[in-house]
């Protein structure tokens, strides 16, 4: 059997993790901002996720 290149559980279970570590002792309030302050990030094109680069995109 070929061996994966690419596995989504342990993905997203990295992914996952990563935000648990960013908001770590952050009360639910701050929680919250932060969630907002991410989408909004993420919603200007601001946040490129982990792993991905310019290669391969198109232009315009």
């Amino acid at each position: 059997m070929a061996k994966k290149e690419f596995d989504c559980v342990e993905m997203k279970r990295e992914g996952a993790a990563w935000v648990r570590a960013q908001i770590a002792g952050m009360t639910r309030e701050q929680q919250i901002e932060y969630w907002k302050r991410r989408s909004e990030e993420f919603r200007r094109g601001a946040v490129e996720p982990k792993g991905t680069s310019d290669q391969g995109r198109r232009a315009g």
